[in-house]
């Protein structure tokens, strides 16, 4: 079902990605400039964003304001977790990416960490040498090779997206995962699909306790919460396609991007 859904939201989205090819940097700014970007389904996108706001005050908001309270040992060991199973789609994309140097360097630091680490919990690559590169996902890839992000969107529970990046998010339910694949996709007698969803869970929660008084400033201080949400996810989605360093009004971790990229 869920690679019917996937199959689906390629074919739909990828009627309204500019599929141009440029190696071109200054050609990929100004395609990722979030001027540049059509919110072309803005009536639907308000209505799911409200939706959105209404679960994070039932849901997540409660659960992240707990989790703060818990030691910072036990935040920090579940955020190098998550950390580390991301590498498991940043590497394949520092591959597509011609990142070969970083693609050796972060599958050193996921074995090294999944073992000495213990399943990622603590950060021993680094004492290795092996420091971490910024998260890596196929929206950026297919940023990198010249696709135009197309319309903003905003998904259900997921939050703020393109129309690139749900193709790009769509290609970890079609094998680009491996996390998903030992999970969901195959019975592996390890892992269980409890153990995916449930990292996904712990993923949404970590990121808005990190950034829990970001976006309640965010929010206080908006004229349009929604419209400057949209403008922080686009800024921020445009700097990391192009590896930047910089700074972003109102971030406050340099962690602001959708759940399902990891």
């Amino acid at each position: 079902m869920i690679k019917k859904i996937a199959i689906i939201l390629i074919t739909t989205c990828a009627l309204t990605l500019n599929l141009q090819a440029s190696s071109d940097g200054d050609l990929i700014l100004k395609k990722n400039e979030p001027s540049e970007i059509k919110d072309c389904f803005e009536k639907v996108n308000r209505a799911t964003f409200a939706f959105n706001k209404a679960l994070d005050g039932i849901i997540f908001k409660p659960i992240a304001s707990a989790y703060r309270t818990f030691p910072s040992p036990v935040k920090t060991g579940v955020s190098n977790s998550l950390d580390n199973l991301s590498n498991l789609v940043t590497v394949p994309n520092n591959i597509l990416q011609g990142d070969f140097s970083k693609a050796g360097v972060n599958t050193g630091r996921f074995l090294i960490n999944t073992t000495i680490g213990i399943l990622g919990l603590v950060d021993v690559a680094q004492h290795f040498g092996l420091n971490e590169y910024e998260k890596e996902d196929y929206g950026q890839s297919l940023a990198r090779h010249g696709v135009g992000p197309g319309c903003y969107v905003v998904l259900p529970v997921l939050g703020p997206s393109t129309a690139r990046d749900v193709v790009g998010s769509s290609i970890n339910f079609l094998g680009g995962d491996a996390w998903y694949n030992v999970t969901v996709k195959n019975d592996t007698h390890h892992f269980s699909d409890f153990d995916f969803y449930a990292s996904k869970g712990t993923a949404g929660v970590d990121f808005r306790a990190k950034n829990f008084d970001s976006i309640e400033n965010l929010e206080k201080n908006s004229l349009d919460f929604y419209a400057s949400v949209k403008s922080l996810y686009l800024q921020d989605r445009q700097q990391k396609i192009l590896n930047s360093k910089k700074t972003i009004n109102t971030q406050n971790d340099g962690d602001w991007e959708e759940i399902d990229n990891q």
